[in-house]
């Protein structure tokens, strides 16, 4: 690829956000160099407004200037606009492909409301909600649930995985256990090690604070109003 097409690609995100991790994670798999333009926490910048005028929400890949919203969906024209870089990102198999979207959707339904509820945000069965990560360890005995490398379904469950840390802190309850899910906690290990994940995965006490000072500032907010 050549330079100039690299330089063009900005994610508009935060270090903190999963959805803006997993589209990291997928430029970095691709060898596709990008800018990360962070936004400012509890504040939407005019460049995300104008790009996501609809949801407002990160991230957006800036690809040439042109916007593409929402995590799952540019995890899939990233797979399609930077086709000649491997590996895949998703299974070149019909099936497989619509196994991995479906998970996928299922970890983003299920997911977030499972760690607000361990995080003590919400109300809930927080021994229920620790098991919502379990489901995956089906990888059917590979290394990834694409195979050798990471691909789709491992980019979009890899990205929960430092806020699983972070709860786990916070809780004193253990999620990933390596006794009571020993493949799924091999899996996480794998993952993190990998070299398209390791520097991007965010730290658990750094997500704390992060919380803790966004928790904080919103709580400002609602007294002001």
């Amino acid at each position: 690829m050549a330079s100039d097409d690299a330089a063009a690609v900005r994610v508009v995100g935060g270090w903190a956000s999963p959805f803006v991790m997993r589209v990291c994670v997928a430029l970095r798999l691709k060898g596709v160099a990008y800018e990360l333009l962070q936004e400012e926490p509890g504040k939407k910048s005019e460049l995300l407004l104008k790009s996501n005028p609809v949801h407002k929400q990160i991230p957006v890949l800036l690809h040439g200037g042109r916007p593409v919203c929402e995590s799952l969906v540019i995890l899939q024209y990233v797979d399609e606009a930077f086709a000649g870089a491997r590996p895949r990102i998703l299974p070149a198999d019909p099936y497989d492909r619509a196994v991995h979207r479906f998970w996928a959707e299922y970890a983003d339904a299920k997911l977030p409301t499972a760690l607000r509820t361990l995080r003590g945000m919400i109300d809930g069965d927080k021994a229920e909600a620790a098991e919502q990560l379990a489901f995956a360890a089906c990888s059917k005995g590979q290394r990834f649930f694409a195979g050798d490398d990471i691909g789709f379904l491992d980019i979009v469950l890899g990205s929960y995985v430092g806020w699983f840390r972070a709860a786990e802190r916070i809780t004193a309850q253990r999620v990933l256990d390596e006794k009571r899910t020993p493949r799924l906690a091999a899996w996480v290990a794998r993952l993190c090690g990998h070299e398209a994940v390791r520097d991007v995965m965010p730290d658990a006490g750094r997500l704390v604070e992060f919380g803790e000072a966004l928790r904080a500032a919103l709580a400002a907010n609602a007294q002001r109003m």
